[in-house]
């Protein structure tokens, strides 16, 4: 009789003990849900809106970008290209190096 009654208080235990988990992660589940925030599925254009605390915030602004990203930068080679090519004499004709001479053939 000893033993048959604490085989079935360990498989009292054993059952209790998953209906803990069960519980546990019912809870857990639910919880997360909750956390997770209100979504809605509109089923006419088949997707999934945030809700609607978003139209709460300022829209931001963020200007239009420079064509050239880094214009002091730019600014400061032209003015550097400008420079040496004076002095290179830009703006003229480009004059091609002559050809070397040819070689003779050898005897």
């Amino acid at each position: 009789m000893g033993a048959g009654t604490f085989r079935i208080t360990e498989e009292m235990g054993n059952m209790n003990k998953t209906r803990r988990r069960y519980w546990l992660g019912t809870v857990v589940g639910l919880s997360l849900t909750a956390l997770a925030g209100c979504q809605t599925w509109v089923t006419e254009a088949g997707v999934t809106l945030p809700s609607g605390h978003y139209l709460e915030h300022p829209a931001q602004y963020v200007p239009a970008s420079p064509p050239f990203p880094l214009s002091r930068e730019l600014t400061s080679m032209e003015a550097g290209g400008a420079v040496a090519g004076a002095a290179a004499g830009a703006g003229g004709p480009a004059i091609a190096p002559a050809p070397p001479p040819p070689v003779p053939p050898v005897p």
